[in-house]
């Protein structure tokens, strides 16, 4: 490889005219003469005072994120002449930010902890690094409202990675698996799907109740595919009538005359990748009192129509039809009218999912925006030099760590519980701790709005996580329970373990 052309700041200061522009970033010459009338915010500004054949690396940064060099890395011609050090961190993919509390303290490097091992780190830099080469197609597809690619899905579900199998949690279905970072099947733990979670921003719920529920024959039949990422599986419980209330469902299966089947009648609404699901794990109602749940295929039978919704275009939420649906008898989880308990035992696993999901994503928007008060200047210095940001910060760390604290207290317990444990013990915690969690997101998404301002409600550009967030931050707290609902249910956990005591 050639070695790039080293030149002076006195000779990029020659460059300053329209046809003849150069300019300084990060100690790297980029030639823009030919640019100039391309460029999205106008050409007028390059030849502002302090960029036109200057190092306009201050201005650069406070008004694009770093990925603008790389898309237009051939404008850059060589390197400015100096022994100084590039005056700004770029992000490196599948490398720990240096940004302080941007990582939890656990891969911090300078706190300890007494849940989290070698074991455990060396998967999260795996997993790194797997969706860091991702995230350009991540938001590509969440502005053009498409499916994950076959290629990503195919990867996560391949031997090299086991991802799919991994983010459903520890259990037999790992065994004889090869997983990232040398993690052993057998050692591998709630903790390590948290890890794998906390990198990968989101899950189908639809596939523990198999794993738990489900015959070996239908295991042996669905699981293959869904966890080698070419076929998808959603959880269908929500009705238009039916929330939270799981109790009020309308979806009928009544039973053929030959015994062999289900019949299907019903709706479910707000269905999670349902749009191109290929399974459909359902609850239905099999008498006036009991509920069953039911692994539906997708068939002539079964219809689904998008939902546009302001939390994500890319999660294909669906209108889910069943038309007098076939459904072999064997495609029963559990007992017949005893699939309340499916539904129940599945909720603390989808709701521990969803507080690892915010407790991540909301680290991202204090990292975002802390990265972006030290850039941004207002009144001649950086707008973290206002008391009044740093009083956001302040509020957005403590939750942020408090939130990840409490969830990793739970995910220890859970370590040292049976399935049937964790029903019954920590219910009431980890629906509080859903609670708190959303209501956190809520408030530090407001925060960092005020402080990105116009960007913070700009879809693309410096502030789209941001602009992202704001919009669905709103999902995790109806999804798996509203915040209503989750507090009340902890608050009743708790009045059942009350005995009569006196003050």
């Amino acid at each position: 490889m050639a070695t790039p052309q080293s030149y002076t700041i006195s000779e990029v200061n020659k460059h300053s005219k329209e046809g003849d522009l150069w300019v300084v970033v990060n100690n790297d010459v980029y030639d823009l003469s030919r640019f100039a009338d391309a460029h999205p915010g106008g050409s007028s500004v390059l030849f502002q005072q302090g960029v036109a054949g200057k190092d306009a690396s201050e201005s650069f940064f406070s008004l694009h994120r770093s990925e603008v060099l790389t898309k237009y890395a051939r404008l850059k011609i060589g390197t400015l002449d100096t022994s100084a050090a590039r005056p700004y961190l770029l992000p490196v993919a599948g490398e720990l930010s240096p940004v302080p509390f941007a990582e939890p303290a656990w891969l911090s490097g300078k706190y300890h902890s007494p849940y989290l091992k070698d074991s455990h780190k060396a998967l999260q830099k795996e997993m790194r690094k797997f969706f860091d080469g991702f995230r350009a197609e991540a938001r590509e597809r969440e502005t053009s409202g498409e499916k994950p690619s076959r290629e990503v899905m195919e990867k996560m579900g391949s031997k090299e990675w086991e991802i799919n199998a991994m983010r459903m949690g520890p259990g037999p279905h790992l065994k004889g698996r090869k997983l990232p970072g040398g993690v052993k099947p057998e050692e591998f733990d709630y903790f390590h799907e948290m890890v794998v979670i906390q990198e990968l921003p989101t899950i189908s719920s639809g596939l523990p109740p198999v794993l738990n529920f489900g015959s070996d024959k239908m295991k042996a039949e669905v699981l293959p595919d869904i966890l080698s990422g070419k076929k998808f599986i959603s959880l269908a419980i929500s009705e238009a009538q039916a929330g939270s209330d799981v109790r009020g469902m309308t979806t009928w299966a009544t039973k053929t005359a030959d015994g062999k089947f289900y019949e299907v009648t019903g709706t479910k609404k707000w269905i999670t990748t349902g749009m191109w699901s290929d399974y459909f794990m359902t609850g239905v109602r099999t008498s006036t009192n009991g509920l069953s749940m039911l692994l539906i295929p997708r068939t002539d039978n079964v219809s689904t129509k998008r939902i546009k919704t302001s939390y994500s275009a890319a999660a294909g939420t669906a209108f889910v039809e069943f038309d007098k649906a076939l459904v072999p008898v064997e495609n029963l989880l559990g007992k017949e009218n005893e699939g309340l308990k499916v539904i129940l035992s599945n909720f603390n696993h989808e709701r521990i999912v969803i507080c690892a999901r915010i407790a991540r994503y909301s680290r991202l928007i204090y990292e975002e925006s802390f990265k972006y008060a030290h850039l941004r200047k207002v009144f001649g210095k950086p707008l973290v030099e206002q008391p009044v940001i740093r009083a956001k910060f302040a509020l957005m760390l403590a939750k942020v760590d408090a939130g990840q604290a409490w969830l990793e207290s739970l995910i220890y317990q859970m370590t040292k519980m049976t399935y049937a444990q964790q029903a019954k013990e920590l219910a009431g915690p980890i629906a509080l701790l859903k609670m708190y969690l959303s209501r956190c997101a809520g408030e530090i998404s407001d925060d960092a709005v005020q402080i990105w301002g116009g960007r913070g409600i700009t879809q693309g550009g410096m502030g789209v996580y941001i602009e992202q967030f704001q919009k669905t931050f709103k999902f995790d707290s109806i999804l798996g329970g509203s915040e209503e609902v989750l507090a009340d249910l902890g608050t009743r956990q708790a009045m059942k373990g009350m005995p009569k005591v006196a003050l």
